[in-house]
C-alpha cells in the first residue's frame, strides 16, 4: 500500500512544491520509490495550473532538485486518499484543520517544522514570495532540516503497517 504526503502551502508556488521536490529526493535516496508518493497543493487557488515561481525553480536546480510543477489547490476529498498533509505554516495549519471534515482526518496534519528539532518554537517557514533571492535560499534551508525528520516518521509507518 503506498503511503501518500501532500505539501500545502498558500498558492502552492513557492514553499509547497519546494518542500515536494526536496522530500522526493530524500525518498528516492532511501529507496522508498514507489512506496511513498509526495505531492503539493495550496490553500487557494490564485496559481492554479502555473509552474512554480521561478525562483524557486532556479534554487532547486542549482541544489539538484527536480523542479517540474504545476500548481493546484488542496480539495477536501483528497483527505480521503491521503496519509499526511504537511502544512508549511500555522495559518496553513489552521485553514486544513477548518477543512478536515473528520477528527481522523484532522490529525493527518502536521507542521512540516515539527520535524526538525532544531526548529525550537518557530515552526512557520518564512513565505518568500515577496521578498528577494535570499528567501528562497532560506526555504529551502528549512524544507531540507526538517525533511530528514519526516522521512524517518514515513519510514516508522511503513514499518508499523508491514508488522
Amino acid at each position: 500500500m503506498t503511503y501518500r504526503v501532500c505539501f500545502v502551502c498558500t498558492g502552492n508556488i513557492c514553499r509547497s512544491p519546494m518542500a515536494e521536490s526536496v522530500f522526493r529526493a530524500r525518498v528516492a535516496g532511501a529507496g522508498l520509490e514507489g512506496l511513498v508518493v509526495a505531492d503539493s497543493a495550496g490553500t487557494g487557488g490564485w496559481h492554479e495550473g502555473e509552474p512554480a515561481d521561478p525562483r524557486t525553480v532556479s534554487v532547486l536546480e542549482e541544489h539538484g532538485y527536480d523542479s517540474e510543477h504545476t500548481a493546484r489547490q488542496f480539495q477536501l476529498s483528497w483527505f480521503a486518499r491521503l496519509d499526511l498533509v504537511i502544512a508549511l505554516d500555522t495559518g496553513h495549519l489552521r485553514a486544513l484543520r477548518r477543512l478536515a471534515p473528520t477528527e481522523e482526518d484532522a490529525r493527518k496534519i502536521r507542521l512540516l517544522s515539527s520535524y526538525d528539532p532544531a526548529a525550537g518554537d518557530d515552526l512557520d517557514v518564512p513565505d518568500p514570495y515577496y521578498g528577494g533571492r535570499d528567501g528562497f535560499e532560506e526555504c529551502l534551508e528549512r524544507v531540507e532540516a526538517a525533511s530528514a525528520g519526516l522521512l524517518a516518521a514515513v519510514r516508522e509507518e511503513l514499518e508499523g503497517r508491514a508488522a
